[in-house]
């Protein structure tokens, strides 16, 4: 007696992919936008789909803003200003748009996520989204922190931005 039964890939197993939605972001034939986040971290990247394998193009992570002398990574002025970063990265390498990726993340509006997105958006990448996720520009700056980080957010951004 044969088992109907098919045993779910093993990346579906352990819920780290959903592959209904990924195969809907591939059909699109753009490249992806890919934001993940941690406690104290957030990572944004470029990936072009190659069937050998995915191809990362750019890659930026909030630590790499401690150059510029922003040292709190994990809050939304931080996700906005990696998410400057990645899309000025990703302008030289000649990406023009892109199509947002969460993965299985909660997408709550006004969140980490949609700052980094902001960021990108500001460096001049196309990425299809609603207006009304995004945070509001005193959130962005970091004014709900305090004014003194929405001073040094001020001069890590012309850092990055020239």
């Amino acid at each position: 007696m044969k088992s109907s039964y098919l045993i779910p890939f093993k990346r579906r197993r352990k819920k780290k992919t959903n592959y209904k939605k990924r195969l809907a972001l591939l059909k699109s034939g753009k490249m992806r936008l890919v934001i993940r986040k941690s406690l104290s971290n957030i990572s944004i990247q470029f990936i072009k789909f190659n069937p050998e394998g995915d191809e990362t193009i750019v890659s930026a992570n909030s630590t790499e803003l401690k150059k510029f002398g922003w040292n709190r990574t994990g809050n939304i002025p931080a996700a906005y200003l990696t998410g400057l970063l990645a899309g000025k990265k990703a302008k030289e390498k000649k990406v023009e748009e892109a199509v947002l990726d969460l993965g299985l993340q909660t997408s709550t509006k006004g969140s980490r996520l949609y700052a980094a997105l902001k960021g990108v958006l500001d460096s001049g990448i196309k990425v299809p989204h609603s207006e009304d996720v995004l945070p509001s520009e005193d959130r962005i700056r970091g004014r709900h922190i305090s004014e003194e980080i929405e001073k040094k957010f001020e001069e890590i951004k012309n850092k990055i931005v020239g």
